[in-house]
């Protein structure tokens, strides 16, 4: 069964020999009385490769979100999400919500939406509180970046703050030069990065689980609001830090990055391309831009169920799925930098195939 299922998008699965030896996989005591060593390597590396001051790890960022919600939730806050968020973003600003900060949505990368539900706060007698932003970097439903610097502009006229949920862009989105550095940048350090954003009332929070396939989430920002967090953060009280060896893998990853991250971006890059012309020339369009997540919706002579069922029956593997922001199913496939050539093919042979098997269309 060929597998279009897995977001790691690198191709970066980390073997047991591949991460060498540990004499202890955990500590027993919570993370403000000690650390692996590598932490403090690891919060300097994915700071400076993100592009802020400074960064501090958690095992997951369902684990981040609820702790940083939590001590957002202290202050006088009023929260707004992009419609299109990730779920777990929207998890821990609900559990804000619970400690009574109001919560909204606004129209799904939208600045003007943003800047009405940001008026309606002003006529409700708001201006007090602090607006929250909360975005995904990049939207892999519609294949687009968030607005990011409008929704940074829009924030900084009432000293708000930016909470970008940067989990898909990270070791897949870069750097962008004049010189031109591949469909994805350089680098792979995600949203700020790709699109030249930066100040200090941003924090992104992202999982390595994607990108750099290993099961670790930052929280990045200036350093005072790092240093803050890491003060007052109840997760550090009251949890182990990650295991030794999701550090270690998360070493190697960043290693890995630095050395042939780039490489490894141009092969999926061209997977992406070479699917994407495949699929055009049987006359099937997909919504994902050059990420490598591709969506096909409902379109003439395609449905995505049936052809989930007929990519299966002929070893194929995909994802029924429903982005926030498209609304309905679709049919998804993920790629990544450890297929090859020969593997696209072989899905676009399985698709044309499964259009073959459609129904005619019935004449009225």
């Amino acid at each position: 069964m060929l597998d279009l299922t897995s977001a790691l998008y690198l191709g970066l699965s980390h073997p047991s020999g591949s991460l060498g030896t540990w004499d202890q996989l955990t500590m027993g005591r919570p993370r403000v009385l000690d650390a692996f060593a590598e932490d403090a390597r690891l919060t300097h590396s994915l700071a400076r490769l993100i592009g802020c001051e400074r960064a501090a790890l958690a095992s997951s960022t369902l684990h981040l979100f609820t702790d940083l919600f939590e001590l957002l939730a202290r202050q006088s806050i009023a929260l707004h999400a992009d419609a299109g968020v990730y779920p777990i973003a929207l998890w821990g600003a609900e559990r804000a919500a619970l400690r009574g900060a109001p919560l909204s949505h606004f129209h799904h990368h939208d600045p003007d939406a943003l800047a009405d539900a940001l008026r309606r706060d002003d006529a409700r007698g708001r201006r007090a509180r602090r607006p929250i932003v909360i975005a995904d970097g990049f939207c892999p439903g519609c294949g687009e970046p968030a607005p990011l610097a409008a929704y940074q502009e829009l924030v900084s006229q009432r000293g708000g703050l930016l909470v970008i949920d940067d989990t898909q862009a990270l070791g897949v989105l870069g750097e962008r030069s004049r010189r031109g550095n591949g469909l994805f940048g350089h680098g792979g350090g995600g949203s700020l990065r790709w699109q030249g954003v930066a100040g200090g009332n941003i924090l992104i929070a992202a999982s390595l689980a994607k990108g750099f396939g290993v099961p670790l989430a930052v929280l990045a920002g200036s350093g005072a609001r790092i240093a803050s967090f890491e003060s007052h953060s109840m997760l550090r009280e009251h949890a182990s830090p990650p295991s030794r060896v999701t550090l270690l893998a998360a070493v190697r990853a960043l290693a890995i990055n630095r050395h042939a991250g780039d490489a490894l971006r141009s092969r999926l890059a061209l997977n992406v391309q070479y699917l994407r012309r495949g699929l055009g020339a049987l006359g099937l369009a997909s919504i994902g831009n050059a990420f490598p997540v591709q969506t096909l919706i409902a379109q003439a002579g395609f449905e995505p169920a049936r052809m989930f069922r007929r990519l299966h029956a002929v070893g194929v593997r995909a994802l029924l799925t429903r982005f926030r922001c498209l609304g309905r199913v679709g049919l998804s496939l993920l790629l990544n930098a450890a297929l090859d050539l020969s593997d696209i093919a072989r899905v676009l042979r399985a698709f044309a195939i499964g259009l073959a098997r459609q129904p005619a269309a019935c004449a009225i």
